[in-house]
């Protein structure tokens, strides 16, 4: 008996309908969500939840999950801005030193008597004027941003180091303020969830978000087709400084105390780490805010995890390290297939 063909589709797509349908709702449902770029680290993060969970009672108890909540957010939010410079292939090495000044910039302006507010924006303004300036000497004096960035992260610790003479200070105290930029238990992981869910939109439908993909995947082509593609390279490295300085503002306010030697490379590794574990290639041209999120929180679970265990942390760096590499041949990987697949 021969098939019956709807006018204006072909057989194949036909039959594609009817298996689909055969299948049912839930195991097309979760066909089309192991598609997604964050399935599979979202797996593993519901995997070491459960592990944990099992291992140690005291994992899911809301003293730890407000602990794994501090752990993840600040690093969750230095990773959105640098998974939008790595999509556009571009990275920022000075998004920790960037974390660490910007909170002194709001004390040293609240100290000169004004309002803590203005001090909070001064210090964000300072972070995107930052990242202006790594901006512009990547993108019109040709040199590679990892050289950029690396420079200007010695850069800043130095005159960190030298306003501060090398001693933390504490946070200015204002109350409502303070409960709002990360003081409260939950507050900065709530504004850390509001920025990802923000930013994925921004990635996923805006021209802003399509440009930048575009810049990362092929930059020829994206300028042939009117994209500024310095603009947006210039945007991203700005936005990826805002993001830091708002980090380390948010941590101040969050541990009284502002602290010359925080940030630095190890909270900036651990957002690349995030954003690379969750899907964003380094060569630019793809990547996943959400994705980077929920890297950072594996990230965030087994180095939380371990400490319940008493794992010692050498063994947390073996583990990162071979994540870091696992997910990079994946990436690799996926993306050739995916080439195949469109040839």
């Amino acid at each position: 008996m021969a098939k019956k063909v709807l006018p204006g589709s072909s057989a194949q797509e036909t039959e594609v309908t009817v298996v689909q349908s055969k299948r049912g709702f839930w195991p097309t449902l979760a066909g089309t969500i192991l598609k997604q770029r964050e399935a599979s680290i979202a797996i593993v993060a519901i995997v070491l939840i459960i592990y944990f969970q099992v291992s140690s009672q005291a994992f899911l108890s809301l003293a730890n999950v407000g602990t794994l909540a501090q752990y993840a957010a600040a690093t969750t939010i230095i990773a959105v801005g640098e998974v939008m410079l790595l999509i556009c292939g571009e990275m920022d090495l000075s998004a920790g030193m960037i974390y660490a000044i910007a909170p002194f910039i709001m004390y040293f302006a609240y100290a000169a008597g004004l309002p803590l507010w203005i001090g909070v924006i001064l210090g964000l303004i300072v972070s995107g004027i930052i990242g202006l300036l790594n901006g512009v000497i990547t993108i019109f004096l040709k040199v590679p941003s990892f050289i950029t960035t690396l420079g200007m992260l010695f850069l800043l610790e130095g005159i960190t180091l030298i306003t501060s003479k090398g001693f933390p200070v504490l946070t200015p105290q204002e109350g409502t303020i303070n409960t709002i930029l990360g003081h409260g238990v939950y507050a900065e992981i709530i504004w850390a969830i509001v920025i990802v869910i923000i930013m994925q939109i921004v990635l996923s439908y805006t021209k802003w978000g399509l440009h930048t993909v575009a810049t990362g995947g092929n930059i020829l082509g994206a300028s042939e087709v009117g994209i500024d593609v310095n603009r947006i390279k210039l945007g991203n490295f700005m936005l990826s400084a805002v993001f830091s300085g708002f980090a380390g503002t948010l941590e101040a306010f969050r541990i009284t105390s502002i602290d010359p030697l925080a940030g630095g490379t190890n909270i900036m590794f651990m957002a690349i780490a995030g954003a690379v574990i969750g899907g964003t290639a380094l060569q630019g041209g793809q990547g996943t805010i959400v994705g980077a999120f929920l890297g950072v929180l594996v990230l965030s679970i087994l180095q939380d995890g371990f400490t319940l265990l008493g794992v010692s942390a050498f063994t947390f760096d073996v583990i990162l390290g071979a994540a870091i590499l696992v997910a990079m041949i994946l990436n690799v990987r996926l993306r050739l297939w995916r080439e195949r697949g469109r040839a």
